[in-house]
């Protein structure tokens, strides 16, 4: 299991949405509040973010826990970002990829995380390999669950796919395959989010002029956070946030006001 955070808006360090809001995504790594399987996420962590005229992400990823890295605290003070999309991971099986099993995984424009589990991975999404050109399955990140699901929504989205139908129809593809399976995805591009929620917490928080995020947990009390109900697909940009049952596809919420 993971806990993750997306956030569109004003540029902001990145250390005011990882490390100083009081239940941030680095007191997660040891305490989260909502995580509903695991309770440590130590087994690595990352941060993408967006330059200006620049599409192409940076990321910065390590394979141990996030407060054990030093250098960590410096770049977050400093680092400023209209688009951010982090991580911090708890290694559902034991893994020799390090930093290159920790989230987000990157291609192109986009940053991708997978908070969740795929059910009898590996055999039980062995099918599915089918569906990806040898190219991609070789030029994996990781040998992991997560890395497999971000090659088929990224397979999706080279298609010409837009973000929330590549999560959608990955998420109902591997459920399908794997019954059980958690998968809480998470998409930007740096200018629009995508989101699952798949068996895990979701939440997100939009206030007029500072932005939207979109999280595993509320990293503060504000009352403004809203929860995404399971089984949903969750779009955002800058102004708006949609919430879409998986099933159905039809809108539940909700227009920008």
């Amino acid at each position: 299991m993971c806990r993750h955070l997306a956030y569109l808006g004003p540029e902001e360090p990145l250390g005011r949405l990882l490390t100083e809001p009081p239940h941030g995504l680095y007191r997660q790594s040891w305490a989260p509040r909502r995580q509903r399987y695991g309770t440590v996420n130590a087994d690595g962590f990352g941060v993408g973010w967006y330059a200006e005229d620049d599409p192409a992400p940076a990321r910065y990823r390590r394979a141990g826990p996030i407060w054990a890295d030093l250098s960590f605290a410096d770049l977050a003070r400093v680092v400023k970002s209209t688009a951010v999309l982090a991580a911090v991971r708890d290694a559902t099986l034991a893994g020799a990829d390090a930093e290159a099993a920790a989230a987000p995984y990157a291609s192109g424009p986009w940053l991708f995380s997978h908070n969740g589990a795929v059910k009898s991975w590996p055999s039980s999404l062995a099918p599915l390999t089918a569906s990806l050109p040898a190219a991609e399955l070789l030029s994996m990140e990781a040998r992991n669950d997560s890395a497999f699901v971000w090659a088929l929504v990224l397979n999706r989205l080279r298609g010409g796919d837009e973000q929330g139908q590549a999560l959608a129809d990955t998420v109902l593809e591997v459920a399908e395959a794997a019954p059980g399976s958690r998968l809480n995805l998470l998409l930007t591009n740096g200018e629009s989010i995508a989101a699952t929620a798949w068996g895990d917490t979701l939440w997100y928080l939009r206030r007029p002029g500072t932005g939207t995020v979109v999280a595993s947990e509320p990293y503060d009390d504000d009352p403004q956070w809203r929860e995404v109900p399971d089984r949903t697909l969750l779009t955002a940009s800058r102004t708006d946030v949609l919430l879409t049952p998986l099933k159905s596809l039809e809108p539940l919420k909700e227009p920008s006001t």
